[in-house]
């Protein structure tokens, strides 16, 4: 018996549709998967197979092969189990309909049966939209996501079990549905804010300028000046995120896997800062299965950069693409993946090696040439898209207790 299911795979932050088709026949029993899958993708014939005994139904004795088509693309990730699985059941009759086109299937399937959240489900059901799809079963944890995008009837399940009941009466299934609770409110950011800082009047206006146009910083100074307390809360000046914003970059991180549970859209604008021996792979997105980076995380907010000059050259060369065309393009053998990323880029670093030359506070240690050679660290073209370069000195004591607080994030954002 041939059974077929649609479901989607993520390229990029982009969804293609997916056809699982799965032939049930006589002969030795056996379990081929074909179609391009990668590792994660073939591991999944021993969890459907123990889900689908542990869930009570009886997995079929017979040869079973899947193709995942189109069978030209590269497969990956965990979440084509639960359509495979569902396949499986309805070439053996248990899901009363064979070809289930009217709704898209996804999820990960654990041994027990039960359903975990999958990557990705926001950009997969505005492909369902797109695409004209009725509805789209899914894990019960990406229901808030999978809900921002409107016209789509969503079938959260938890369990195999559930899955099937789901297909084989939608209707008994969505009225005894859960209600979706209401929406999370909007977090507050626990970055600090610029009241806690006193004097630094340039660095100030110069990171509200660079906030009000989409400005790249840099600012160097010496140790305790500051530099990272003020460009920790610029994210606070920054305006509210738009609905597309807001899409775009909740599409992102759900690729990347970092949606917590029950969130819907994102709405605070990111604010990303690696450590210094971050590889350029981690930091532009990339590697064997693509993956956004650092920089398309970043994507409506701010990338920083704490001590710049120790950030391998390398790595930092390769942001001067990005930082002109506002995304990034990783080319592989099978496809090439684009990923936006238009953010502002802060910088930090010290004016030496010491990080006291010109401050007056300690003497500086360095030699001219190791002064010279810790600034080449910033090349030449790196250094012209930094629009704004601000020095900032270190205060006394006695300005940063007696001085006036600063005024308030939300007056500057105003």
């Amino acid at each position: 018996m041939l059974a077929c299911v649609r479901t989607a795979a993520v390229f990029g932050i982009e969804a293609c549709p997916v056809q699982v088709e799965v032939d049930v026949s006589f002969g030795l029993p056996s379990f081929t998967l074909v179609g391009l899958p990668d590792a994660g993708v073939r591991e999944s014939r021993d969890r459907v197979r123990s889900a689908i005994r542990n869930s009570g139904f009886e997995f079929p004795p017979h040869h079973v092969t899947v193709n995942l088509a189109p069978a030209d693309l590269r497969k990956a990730g965990s979440a084509f189990d639960l359509p495979i699985a569902i396949g499986i059941l309805a070439a053996t009759g248990l899901v009363t309909r064979r070809d289930v086109q009217d709704v898209l299937v996804i999820g990960e399937l654990s041994l027990d049966g039960g359903i975990h959240a999958a990557r990705g489900v926001l950009p997969i059901a505005a492909a369902a939209r797109r695409d004209r799809v009725r509805g789209i079963l899914l894990p019960s944890p990406n229901r808030a996501e999978a809900s921002v995008v409107e016209g789509l009837d969503l079938y959260p399940v938890a369990a195999l079990t559930e899955a099937v009941a789901a297909l084989n009466d939608p209707a008994a299934f969505r009225a005894a549905t859960v209600p979706l609770p209401p929406p999370l409110p909007a977090p507050h950011r626990t970055d600090g804010d610029f009241d806690d800082v006193h004097g630094q009047q340039l660095a100030r206006r110069a990171l509200e300028i660079a906030a009000a146009g989409g400005h790249h910083a840099l600012l160097v100074g010496p140790p305790g000046a500051g530099k990272t307390m003020m460009a920790r809360r610029l994210g606070g000046i920054l305006p509210p995120l738009t609905f597309d914003e807001a899409l775009e970059v909740t599409s992102i991180h759900s690729v990347a896997g970092l949606l917590a549970a029950g969130h819907g859209l994102l709405a605070l604008r990111p604010f990303r800062a690696p450590h210094h021996t971050i590889s350029d792979v981690a930091l532009v997105g990339g590697g064997h299965s693509p993956r956004p980076g650092e920089i398309s995380l970043a994507h409506h907010g701010v990338l920083f950069l704490d001590e710049m000059a120790e950030f391998s050259r390398h790595v930092l060369e390769v942001l001067r693409q990005p930082l002109e065309e506002g995304c990034v393009r990783v080319a592989r053998a099978a496809r090439t993946v684009a990923y936006p990323a238009r953010f502002m880029l802060v910088g930090a670093m010290n004016p030496c090696p010491c990080g006291f030359h010109g401050s007056g506070s300690r003497p500086c240690r360095c030699s001219p040439l190791q002064i010279a050679r810790y600034e080449a660290r910033l090349s030449g073209p790196l250094r012209d898209r930094m629009d704004l370069t601000v020095q900032v000195a270190a205060l006394p004591a006695r300005e940063l207790t007696a001085g006036p607080p600063g005024e308030a994030s939300a007056t500057i954002r105003a």
